[in-house]
């Protein structure tokens, strides 16, 4: 149905253009001296940001490298999976947590995700347990950590916990922040991430010595000295350049997440008497970061062109379960499997989410959706 309302000023899903603006002339000292220095690959600018976000984050060990994806296979191959093993992950998650696992050769184990916070069902996980379980992948989804503890409670000794922690910079489960919670943590820097680059990048996050050497090991061709190389690695490093755009940001990124916080609460103010719109439920515990604001409503893809039409910014994340893609249907998953993952892939809204955005630009978003859920 078309919309009747009138047509204002776009709001954009995210506006990065706002967020470059605030850091733009300290970017550009900073890369006026990469390029000054010829310090390109590694270099002072990349140990600086790793200790930064290290103690940002209260953990020992940040090591760069060259993407999210490239982060949690080195994590998976750090703990030591290989072929036969099984590593349980949610179905409701981005495909590059799959993807990880298949590339360190392990197989992935989809389990449902819980109704109300559509995070990594605990139950679900114990169930999927068998003896060549080596790791579960808890997703700390849309801002908000996974129950990492629980999932610590059902689990055998020996299965290890990597958080895929891409979207959770800054979130903590009661006090303790996201990528602390487990063995290791795997986080993505892409550019609409909470702290984004300006292209690809990543890190490895963990307390434990020896998994970090062991990323620091195969992020660089296996090579603890040049030209020694003691086991088979790879090239995924993270750049000086990307390193400079993170360290600006990373000084500012506390204050960003609080106008997340206040945008977040201000959507809840605005939503709560929309009948049909199902908003965010935290789980106790937990201080997200909203990474993404995400309802679930009917007929979505009738609403979603009613927000494209009056230039409302909207996604969906994620159209399409795991187990759905072509990718992964050799897993041999049914539809109807995994009902709740499901359920809201035909439901889910992304709604406009930047620290930048303005209770005006809120509202608009708000006057258009319920609109549209009342026809």
């Amino acid at each position: 149905m078309t919309s009747t309302l009138p047509t204002t000023d776009p709001v954009p899903l995210l506006d990065l253009a706002s967020a470059h603006a605030e850091v733009a002339d300290e970017i550009a000292a900073g890369w006026a001296d990469v390029l000054a220095h010829t310090a390109f690959v590694g270099g002072p600018r990349v140990a600086s940001f790793e200790s930064d976000y290290a103690t940002w984050s209260g953990i020992r060990h940040c090591v760069g490298v060259g993407n999210g994806t490239d982060a949690l296979e080195l994590a998976l191959r750090a703990l030591g999976v290989r072929q036969g093993d099984e590593c349980i992950l949610p179905a409701n998650t981005f495909i590059a947590t799959a993807e990880a696992v298949v590339r360190a050769g392990a197989t992935p184990v989809l389990v449902d995700c819980a109704k109300d916070t559509s995070l990594i069902d605990v139950d679900a996980t114990a169930a999927a347990v068998t003896e060549r379980t080596r790791v579960v992948l808890p997703v700390h989804l849309y801002g908000q950590t996974a129950p990492v503890e629980q999932l610590r409670a059902v689990l055998p000794d020996g299965v290890a916990i990597l958080e895929d922690a891409a979207q959770s910079q800054g979130a903590r489960r009661n006090g303790v922040a996201a990528g602390k919670l487990g063995d290791i943590a795997a986080t993505s820097f892409y550019p609409g991430k909470n702290l984004g680059a300006y292209g690809d990048a990543g890190a490895v996050l963990t307390d434990r010595d020896d998994l970090a050497e062991a990323v620091h090991l195969l992020r660089d061709h296996g090579s603890p000295r040049k030209y020694e190389h003691s086991v088979l690695g790879f090239n995924s490093r993270l750049d000086a350049l990307q390193a400079v755009v993170l360290s600006a940001k990373l000084r500012r990124l506390d204050a960003w997440n609080v106008a997340r916080r206040a945008a977040a609460a201000r959507y809840g103010e605005l939503l709560a008497d929309v009948d049909g719109v199902v908003t965010p439920v935290v789980a106790e515990g937990n201080e997200p970061v909203w990474h993404l604001y995400v309802v679930r409503v009917p007929d979505r893809a009738r609403v979603l062109a009613e927000l494209y039409e009056a230039k409302i910014g909207a996604g969906i994340h994620y159209p399409v379960p795991v187990h759905r893609t072509e990718a992964f249907a050799h897993l041999g998953y049914d539809l109807g499997t995994f009902p709740v993952t499901e359920q809201l892939a035909d439901e889910i809204i992304s709604l406009p989410m930047f620290p930048a955005i303005t209770a005006a630009q809120q509202e608009r978003v708000v006057s258009v959706l319920a609109a549209a859920v009342r026809r």
